[in-house]
């Protein structure tokens, strides 16, 4: 009985961890935003793209989950890439620095693609959306105000 409560655990805190993985917004093999399509976020939902529906952009590479999709990146990439990056806004804003970010946590402002970190921290989640929307106006004028400097990091 042990032992299937012990397995259990370790399958619980494989899911819980999976789920709440922070990524890099361009890993090493070039993949953006952890495959994750740029386009679908302006629908209200984070989608994992396909590899059948890739586009290049400034040497990432980007997934969609359909062809109209990859087309609509296609013909205006600037309006759906995420601000600073990729990386996690509220890091630009608050501590000045690129943290990496959990590709499920976003927010879109006035048109544009934020991201955040929301994970594990000190022993505990952190969810870098949470602050970013109790003090959101402040936040985007710093993190905009802070990318100039940061960008070169």
């Amino acid at each position: 009985m042990k032992t299937i409560k012990y397995i259990l655990l370790v399958i619980a805190f494989t899911i819980t961890s999976n789920s709440i993985a922070q990524i890099a917004p361009v890993d090493n093999n070039g993949l953006a935003i952890g495959g994750y399509d740029v386009v679908s976020y302006f629908s209200g939902k984070a989608q994992k793209g396909v590899k059948n529906y890739a586009a290049t952009h400034n040497g990432a590479t980007y997934y969609f989950v359909n062809k109209t999709n990859r087309n609509t990146f296609k013909k205006a990439p600037e309006k759906y890439l995420p601000q600073f990056d990729g990386f996690c806004a509220w890091g630009v804003a608050e501590k000045e620095t690129k943290f990496p970010i959990n590709p499920e946590t976003f927010d879109i402002v006035d048109g544009k693609l934020y991201l955040f970190f929301n994970g594990p921290f000190d022993g505990k989640i952190f969810n870098t959306s949470i602050p970013w929307n109790e003090d959101k106006s402040r936040l985007m004028k710093a993190a905009h105000k802070n990318w100039a400097m940061v960008s070169k990091s």
